[in-house]
């Protein structure tokens, strides 16, 4: 079972607010809903107008994956209310208050699908017992919807706005205990809802973190150190201040090293243009000796020199399997490898700051805003109850915003230059270099099969980064990778070296790469097998039944649902087995992957065509996904399954690759890291959800991994090549 964020009874009374507490999103409502009066303030996330609106809190930091529009549908279903009746605002972040605000790993609906649903339903029952009170009747003979409470028997009613101020006072109800409505119920939720922001963006009206403007802002550009773990030795600050419109020159530190080590220096100027160009005069000197040493070539020597040696640790091990190899019918080796990449969010990074008092607010664009409170803490050497952060809508994430460099370099600038409020903003070309990179990592297989096709032993040397026996950040692999947990002898083990490289989170983190990997591989095994990918997943998965969670697993694996979403795409494609011109020089192919990730069950079969010169265009994808039993906004879900496809054919076919030369990475916009357009998108995305009797789970990450080997597994089919290195470009398949 996945975990499940809860209130308690007592954390709602906290969170109820009565005799004029503050709530903490007050400061985001410039108006009431009707001049002059104020709206009741139910709880931390519900506050009722005079006009009988409702202004509903959302949470969590808004991504472009729907939370804030998802999140006020559970609590609005509960409240029972109409959605037309729903104004959303963005709270502010606090741990105290709130529970689990973060946008990352497909949390959010799992965590607080009943949490949210809860907070609603207790508001309802404290309306409903308001209501009892003032009509003189027992709250069973009411009833609730569109707002109201109604008496049918004497015909009265009353609506909410009318009872708020006697609600807020009525006792909270244990959150365990309040009745929620059966899915036979739902009014708002399973039922399709344009993004709140979305007539905003389209409008472009001013939403994100660098849109965030104050009355005299003042504004900052950052040079930081090229080579990663470098630090600043000098700068000629004279030359930097003598030029017009420039306030100071500040050493900061990106947090890429420990505090005190500083390896950039801010800019601040009346302007962000002034600022920016005014790095010409910096004339930085680092030192960097040791950081340069690092670079792709060398890695990929490292990786080479491991693979001769014996692993360093295992991940998973059960049985023999070097015996089981020995004895096999046949056996199946090969190596895959993939790159470092970076997240290329369209809005670079920022942040907006103001020091006052020995306290600091912010205006940042936050994946993990309560991460960054801890991190400027530390960084700032304050209090975190010194600290105010307001969450700005996040013009792209992707994982690149959970780790709040950005807020710990603006609180530092700020601090510089106290009562004034600094917007940092990165030019693309820092973004691009000063990023917490996906890491690359090799893999050497060795499969067994037996006389009759079965799958009977798989051994992996996965060879990644890492120092002391530990992966660095992101740079692990779980030992519940498929089909490990299904066979009887199986070994997955690993071998670490040193980067400068700092690596992070990218959208469905680990999944992203080792989809590719191991279900490529399969490809090649279930062909030595005799069999089609399907069906060779089928005879390793077998009868339905739950498998444990093993350690770097977001939950318990059931075969069933595994195999539920395999037959059902299978079916909505009309899959016949291996498919394509299966000759070198191209032609039309189709490819089958499946993986399972961030508790979501996902398979898909890609349709490609390879063009002469070898490009490859993905003209139509299947997709059948398992996320639970209730697909809560429907629009949404279905834009975020294609949303993930196309972010994982940008990856496996655009020459998505960070090279890494004197320590440092050498992309500096989207024309040396393209991203995927109009042109690259295929012409169709089609999209299933089977349901199952399951709590569910989210969307923002399971659907991106298993289109990457599908398209690998698709480029067989069409050309005979087995690519085993991403990205797949035209020049090895011309």
């Amino acid at each position: 079972m996945s975990t499940v964020l809860d209130l308690d009874r007592r954390a709602f009374i906290r969170a109820t607010l009565v005799g004029g507490a503050a709530l903490a999103f007050e400061a985001k409502m410039a108006i009431a809903a009707t001049p002059g009066a104020k709206p009741v303030m139910m709880n931390a996330h519900i506050r009722i107008g005079a006009d009988n609106s409702f202004i509903i809190g959302a949470q969590n930091p808004e991504v472009g994956q729907g939370i804030k529009t998802m999140l006020p549908m559970l609590i609005a279903e509960e409240l029972d209310v109409d959605w037309a009746q729903v104004k959303i605002e963005q709270t502010l972040s606090d741990g105290k208050l709130y529970t689990g605000q973060i946008a990352g790993g497909s949390f959010a609906t799992p965590n607080h699908f009943l949490p949210m649903r809860r907070i609603g339903a207790a508001a309802r029952q404290m309306l409903v017992k308001a209501a009892a009170a003032r009509l003189g009747v027992p709250e069973d003979q009411l009833t609730t919807g569109s707002g109201k409470v109604t008496h049918a028997a004497s015909k009265r009613t009353l609506t909410y706005a009318q009872l708020a101020p006697d609600a807020a006072k009525v006792a909270a109800p244990d959150l365990a205990t309040v009745p929620l409505k059966t899915p036979a119920q739902y009014k708002i939720i399973g039922k399709s809802h344009m993004g709140v922001d979305t007539s905003d963006i389209v409008a472009g009206r001013p939403l994100f973190g660098i849109d965030v403007s104050f009355p005299g802002m003042l504004y900052a550009a950052v040079e930081c150190c090229p080579a990663y773990g470098g630090t600043i030795t000098s700068y000629d600050e004279a030359a930097v201040k003598a030029l017009p419109g420039v306030v100071a020159v500040v050493p900061i530190n990106t947090s890429y090293n420990p505090k005190g080590a500083n390896d950039a220096v801010a800019i601040i100027a009346n302007s962000w243009w002034v600022a920016n160009k005014a790095r010409e005069a910096l004339k930085p000197v680092w030192n960097d000796a040791e950081a340069r040493k690092n670079s792709s070539a060398r890695f990929a020597e490292n990786a080479a020199e491991l693979y001769k040696q014996a692993p360093g640790a295992d991940i998973l091990r059960r049985g023999d399997v070097d015996k089981a190899l020995a004895g096999a019918a046949k056996k199946v080796t090969a190596d895959y490898d993939y790159p470092f990449i970076g997240h290329a969010n369209l809005e670079p990074q920022n942040c907006t700051a103001l020091y006052k008092d020995g306290k600091v607010e912010f205006w940042a664009p936050s994946q993990a805003p309560e991460r960054g409170r801890a991190l400027v803490a530390e960084m700032m050497g304050i209090a975190p109850e010194a600290i105010t952060i307001n969450m700005t809508r996040i013009g792209g994430g992707f994982g690149r915003r959970l780790m709040n460099d950005y807020m710990a370099m603006s609180g530092q600038i700020a601090k510089a230059m106290p009562g004034k409020h600094v917007k940092l903003l990165f030019n693309r070309q820092d973004d691009m270099r000063h990023e917490f990179f996906r890491p690359g990592g090799w893999h050497s297989f060795e499969a067994g099969l037996d006389k009759d096709g079965k799958l009977i032993a798989l051994k992996d040397h996965f060879v990644s980064y890492g120092a002391d026996g530990k992966p660095i950040q992101a740079a692990g692999m779980g030992a519940g990778e498929f089909p490990g947990p299904l066979l009887s002898d199986i070994c997955y083990c690993v071998s670490y070296m040193k980067t400068n490289v700092p690596t992070g989170f990218l959208r469905a983190p680990t999944s992203n790469a080792m989809a590719f990997v191991f279900h490529s591989f399969l490809d090649e095994v279930a062909l030595a097998a005799g069999k089609d990918l399907p069906e060779f997943m089928r005879s390793i998965l077998g009868e339905p039944r739950l498998i444990p969670a093993v350690q770097g697993q977001y939950g318990e694996f059931h075969t069933g649902r595994a195999l539920g979403v395999i037959n059902k795409v299978c079916e909505m494609s009309g899959w016949k087995g291996r498919e394509g011109d299966g000759k070198s020089g191209g032609g039309k192919g189709r490819g089958f992957g499946f993986y399972y990730s961030h508790r979501g069950y996902f398979a898909e079969v890609v349709d490609i065509t390879v063009r002469p010169g070898g490009a490859v265009h993905v003209d139509k994808v299947w997709v059948a996904g398992d996320v639970g039993n209730q697909i809560i906004n429907p629009i949404n879900a279905v834009h975020q399954v294609q949303g993930s496809v196309i972010d994982g054919i940008g990856q496996t076919l655009l020459g998505q690759v960070v090279t890494f030369v004197d320590g440092a990475g050498n992309r500096t916009n989207f024309h040396d890291y393209p991203l995927p357009r109009i042109t690259n998108a295929p012409s169709d995305i089609v999209v299933e959800f089977v349901l199952s009797d399951n709590p569910p789970s989210g969307l923002g990450e399971p659907a991106l991994p298993p289109v990457i080997p599908a398209i690998a597994n698709a480029v067989f089919a069409a050309t005979g090549k087995r690519l085993r290195s991403l990205p797949i470009v035209p020049a090895n398949l011309a």
